[in-house]
């Protein structure tokens, strides 16, 4: 799909208000269970900085903030960003396009991007400059809605975004339209393993991904070259749930 960047900023800042709730609502409360898994998948102490990009209204940045971790959370909508500071004024909110971040090489222990990656009208230029902020050794981790695994859960699903959801978004939000290009985006979207190669190609390396919720939603992990870091027990658990990228041929997940 084209997308403008500033038709899509707009359409943001239009739901900012109501865009936590709403998401609630549309994800049957499922969006918390991913976003905690995106936590444990970043694996950051306290002290160390963290790039929340896509942040909107910093409610995927709060667990990192609350737990003594120097957050950015980054965003291009400024509607979201104010929405965010208001509820959250201890956290630093930046205005950043994410295919030129305003931000030195080599800055951040760990960059995420969760429900993000798809609305950026240059997903790879974003993924490469992840890559130039993020230090040697530190690591990536992203939340996307990808590909239902099971058929019959795939075509489910692809009613749900194309029928249901505009409905529902009818009554819940100010702007439903904004939601009848979500869905689309998210059918237009590559699956698991395109998004996987993208990271290689951007220079990343240790790709994984895990499906949540049949494949609804994947989490890709995946680490930049560099100097070698300490594995704790929460990161070590974690890359037994993930399974590797799967080679073709392979219909394992």
């Amino acid at each position: 799909m084209e997308k403008r960047p500033d038709e899509v900023a707009t359409m943001f800042d239009d739901v900012a208000p109501k865009y936590d709730v709403v998401n609630d609502v549309l994800s049957m409360g499922q969006t918390r269970r991913w976003r905690r898994v995106v936590v444990d998948a970043m694996d950051v102490r306290a002290g160390q900085k963290v790039l929340d990009l896509a942040a909107g209204t910093g409610t995927s940045s709060e667990p990192y903030a609350d737990a003594g971790v120097d957050v950015v959370a980054c965003d291009f909508s400024l509607g979201m960003l104010k929405v965010g500071k208001r509820r959250r004024p201890d956290i630093n909110f930046v205005a950043g396009d994410a295919t030129k971040l305003p931000f030195a090489d080599n800055s951040f222990d760990a960059c995420t991007i969760s429900f993000g990656l798809r609305n950026v009208n240059e997903p790879h230029k974003a993924l490469e400059e992840m890559f130039r902020v993020t230090k040697p050794g530190g690591r990536l981790v992203i939340a996307e809605f990808s590909a239902p695994v099971v058929p019959l859960w795939r075509t489910m699903y692809t009613e749900y975004l194309m029928r249901a959801l505009p409905a529902i978004a009818t009554k819940v939000s100010s702007n439903p339209d904004a939601y009848v290009y979500l869905a689309e985006s998210i059918r237009a979207w590559p699956d698991q393993d395109h998004l996987a190669a993208w990271l290689q190609e951007a220079g990343w390396t240790d790709v994984n991904y895990r499906n949540l919720s049949g494949g609804i939603v994947a989490v890709h992990r995946a680490q930049k070259p560099g100097a070698e870091r300490r594995e704790s027990v929460p990161v070590a658990k974690l890359r037994r749930q993930i399974k590797p990228r799967r080679q073709a041929g392979d219909q394992s997940r």
